[in-house]
């Protein structure tokens, strides 16, 4: 049961987001948006807007809580997305991969942009779109597929960065995460 959490307010509309202890003595606030379409339309509203002077042409993001942000995003901007799958499945084709490791599993996942995605990317101008970037390591396998894809990103987006903020001054967001460390005596 969870008895602890962090309050934040996107574009005015307040949630509750619960801790979870990652580590010992250490918590993160736990952004879920799937299914939360009044969250998640006020965010991918006020994104497009900081968006808006970027000459994009497509927005990639990775599976799976980030897709109904993408997909906002994209009928607000009226721009193609793409999702990286965290499978790959025989309909993908040649996909191209990488590989990231998870801050809330803590196991390292597999990132496959399939056939078709990937020649819309190829010499495109990308937005790389996530729900919260914490350590980068989702936005550096998005960005090593995008590489290998011959894409250009343009732009990294997310609604909230996440843990030691001097790392995420290149990210287009609305707002930071604290990260809860207990003191160790």
């Amino acid at each position: 049961m969870v008895d602890e959490f962090h309050s934040v307010v996107v574009a005015g509309v307040a949630r509750e987001l619960p801790l979870m202890e990652i580590k010992p003595g250490v918590k993160i606030a736990i952004l879920n948006i799937l299914g939360d379409y009044e969250f998640v339309n006020a965010a991918s509203a006020e994104l497009a807007q900081l968006l808006a002077d970027r000459d994009i042409d497509v927005l990639v993001t990775a599976e799976a809580k980030s897709i109904p942000l993408a997909h906002a995003l994209s009928s607000e901007m009226r721009l193609p997305y793409v999702v990286l799958r965290k499978t790959h499945k025989p309909y993908m084709g040649d996909a191209l991969q990488s590989e990231t490791l998870s801050i809330t599993t803590g196991q390292p996942q597999t990132l496959f942009l399939d056939a078709k995605d990937r020649r819309l990317v190829a010499g495109r101008r990308i937005v790389i779109v996530d729900d919260v970037i914490s350590t980068g390591s989702t936005l550096q396998g998005m960005r090593l597929i995008m590489d290998k894809a011959g894409a250009n990103v343009v732009a990294e987006a997310a609604i909230f960065t996440e843990g030691d903020r001097a790392q995420w001054h290149d990210i287009v967001a609305l707002g930071h995460l604290p990260v809860w460390v207990e003191n160790q005596t």
